[in-house]
């Protein structure tokens, strides 16, 4: 199939910069780009009349399997019925413009070949199985009063529990074995967990290096659940590729970051709508306190980040019904940085992370095909990416998917 866009303004949002002319795709990908480019028999042409095309955008942490913000009761939920919820968030995802997810837990390896099939509608899938989660830690949804902890395979949780260095490894390696695409680690308290406080550090020094031992061995990486700069740097030491969150991080952390080139991938959007919406959505009172103490500082760690020269990606984590502020982020980014380095975190920066640079988050010749039409340039006002009525066209794979 040959998809032509005509009379274009193509951005390169590694340099910034706009060039005039069309694009071409076929059987999924970038074949040409230029002025006045012909049009093969059978191809479909699109005149975009001079509006601004950008790569397809990529949200770096996203809970597809998240149909409550109640992620303790997801593990006794019907698999099927868990899987048809991800069907509709992820097919919202897309007509977001949304054309890559990196979930952070909960999605398998089952729906992303339900994805790439043409099964489900919705982005490629980059998937990590269960985080790992100590005894009493992030992924742990057991309350005080419980003692068995039920971690079948089949079940629709978003983590599984494992102490000890040879049972991390373990894990690890299962999580490999099934096709993850990264490994995900709980090394700090969160909102969502009901037993733990967020300023404390999970995992041993010995722990979190076996388990960056065991995806590097694969190839793959670890991304790391951490708030505090404690956290957040003992994560870093240990070799975690990306570190989720951060909101509590200081200079040492903006140091670290730098010296071991990882990524940050803030999700300030998750607490705005927590704060306003989590109960209504199923999250507990007693997480729901918990979000006052990463709010506020959400920005601030990004500010701080961004001026030290962390490389940032953007990500959301956004839970049961609250996945539709999912573009929300864009704005609240646009407080404190320029709109170009917001749209290079949902695109270059989050392809590097997950180890397509040059596949997807590009215009680039030999790129998948995933791109946006939008009605407005995002250079100028960071709110055309903010607001999905304004995306115009959602290519993807060469194909017009929603328009």
């Amino acid at each position: 199939m040959s998809l032509l866009l005509r009379n274009a303004l193509l951005l390169d949002v590694t340099t910034g910069e706009y060039a005039e002319g069309d694009l071409r795709c076929e059987d999924g990908r970038i074949v040409e780009a230029g002025p006045g480019l012909a049009a093969p028999e059978g191809t479909r042409v699109v005149d975009v009349a001079g509006a601004s095309v950008v790569p397809g955008l990529i949200d770096a942490h996203v809970h597809v399997t998240a149909a409550s913000a109640d992620l303790g009761s997801l593990g006794s939920m019907s698999p099927s019925y868990v899987a048809a919820h991800s069907a509709r968030i992820m097919s919202q995802m897309l007509d977001r413009g949304f054309t890559t997810v990196r979930d952070a837990s909960g999605a398998d390896f089952g729906l992303a070949d339900a994805q790439a099939e043409g099964l489900v509608r919705g982005p490629r899938l980059l998937f990590c199985g269960k985080g790992l989660s100590q005894t009493g830690g992030h992924a742990d949804f057991r309350g005080r009063g419980v003692n068995q902890q039920d971690d079948h395979p089949c079940c629709a949780g978003v983590g599984r529990v494992a102490d000890g260095v040879d049972a991390v490894r373990a894990a690890a390696r299962d999580e490999l074995r099934k096709g993850a695409h990264h490994i995900k680690v709980m090394a700090s308290g969160g909102v969502a967990s009901p037993t733990d406080r967020i300023d404390s550090t999970q995992y041993s020094m010995d722990e979190l290096r076996a388990i960056v031992e065991e995806a590097a061995a694969a190839n793959r990486y670890v991304a790391a659940h951490a708030y505090t700069a404690r956290a957040v740097n003992r994560a870093l030491e240990a070799g975690v590729r990306s570190i989720e969150h951060g909101n509590l991080i200081d200079d040492s952390s903006v140091e670290l970051f730098l010296e071991q080139d990882a990524y940050l991938v803030p999700t300030l959007v998750t607490y705005w709508a927590l704060k306003e919406e989590g109960m209504a959505f199923g999250l507990p009172e007693s997480s729901w306190r918990k979000v006052d103490d990463v709010l506020g500082a959400g920005l601030l760690a990004l500010e701080r980040a961004a001026r030290g020269g962390v490389r940032l990606v953007y990500g959301t984590d956004l839970l049961g019904g609250m996945h539709r502020h999912q573009n929300h982020e864009f704005r609240l980014r646009g407080e404190v940085q320029q709109p170009l380095d917001v749209l290079r975190a949902a695109t270059v920066n989050a392809a590097e992370l997950v180890g397509m640079a040059g596949e997807i988050g590009t215009l680039s010749v030999g790129a998948h095909a995933d791109l946006l039409v939008l009605d407005g340039d995002p250079l100028r006002d960071i709110g055309v990416l903010a607001e999905p009525e304004r995306i115009r066209h959602i290519v993807q794979a060469g194909e017009v998917v929603s328009a």
